[in-house]
């Protein structure tokens, strides 16, 4: 058995995130190993995330400043920039081990590609086995290590266990980058669509609602949907979940729904019903986990 703890870096190990979820694996990893040489660079939601986690410690202001004396890089994979795309690049210049983490199960490929630019890292880091099996058949000639989510152990140790007093129902947002035919933001198609198959779940009315923003979205957005949607709330009390904490807010929820947000996973491992809110017209959800309902009817997971 391999094992899934020790991350075997040589270091100074250079770390570069900008989207949250595979800064949420990352940064777990770092604080587990605080003896480690780490030479972080944060942008976007992981500086915001690695601020609160870290209680305000000290980052590199540059891409090239974290690399600097470092023997490996350890790089996030996501959609949001260039910005782990660019360390990359850097990273591959200077001749240092690259190594990338996939957070999710969706668009692989496509997560190293800029401008029509491929660069694919030495090494790929994954936290499970559904991963570990899609990237092995999508990078044949990479090696791919399944390493420990501490990121999942340890949200799932702070969320409460369900009981007969948890009656909330929970929506996971997430901003959807592929367009679909309808012309509006996929992830308000999604919400919308949610909202017209409520009634017909087996949901008491009085369950409240919380709809929780992604890390990378502001809340005001929903805040304004809501603003425009007054007949939502004639038999329903609905809010914007501002909560800081994920595990607060599904330690309070039976019912978990969204797109495809990997923190429906977390859910799912905490016991929580979970639906996929994709309408018909949407791509399949990506999630491979048969657990998860699909609002709209039976589908194939990838």
């Amino acid at each position: 058995m391999p094992n899934l703890t020790d991350l075997e870096l040589d270091g100074p190990v250079a770390v570069a995130c900008h989207d949250a979820g595979a800064a949420n694996i990352i940064q777990a990893w770092i604080l587990s190993e605080p003896q480690k040489k780490w030479r972080c660079v944060m942008a976007g939601p992981a500086a915001r995330q690695w601020q609160h986690l870290s209680g305000g410690a000290s980052t590199h202001s540059s891409i090239a400043s974290a690399l600097k004396g470092a023997s490996t890089l350890l790089s996030g994979t996501g959609w949001e920039s260039s910005f782990e795309h660019d360390a990359r690049q850097i990273a591959r210049s200077m001749g240092l081990m690259n190594v990338a983490v996939l957070d999710h199960w969706t668009n692989y490929r496509e997560r190293f590609t800029r401008n029509e630019e491929a660069l694919l890292p030495d090494q790929i880091f994954v936290t499970d086995a559904y991963a570990l099996q899609l990237a092995k058949e999508k990078f044949p000639s990479i090696p791919i290590k399944q390493k420990e989510n501490l990121y999942l152990k340890r949200q799932l140790s702070e969320i409460d266990k369900i009981s007969a007093n948890t009656k909330e129902v929970l929506y996971l947002l997430e901003p959807i980058v592929a367009s679909w035919p309808k012309n509006k933001p996929g992830e308000i198609e999604a919400l919308e669509y949610f909202f017209s198959k409520l009634n017909s779940l087996d949901i008491p009315i009085s369950a409240p609602i919380r709809l929780r923003p992604h890390p990378s979205e502001n809340p005001a957005k929903y805040e304004q949907w809501l603003a425009g949607k007054p007949e939502l709330f004639k038999r329903r009390k609905i809010v914007v979940d501002n909560s800081s904490s994920l595990s607060c807010s599904i330690s309070s929820a039976r019912w978990v729904f969204g797109c495809q947000t990997y923190a429906m996973v977390i859910a799912l491992h905490a016991g929580r019903s979970v639906f996929s809110t994709l309408p018909p017209w949407a791509p399949v959800c990506s999630l491979p986990h048969s657990e998860i309902i699909s609002l709209g009817g039976c589908r194939d997971s990838l």
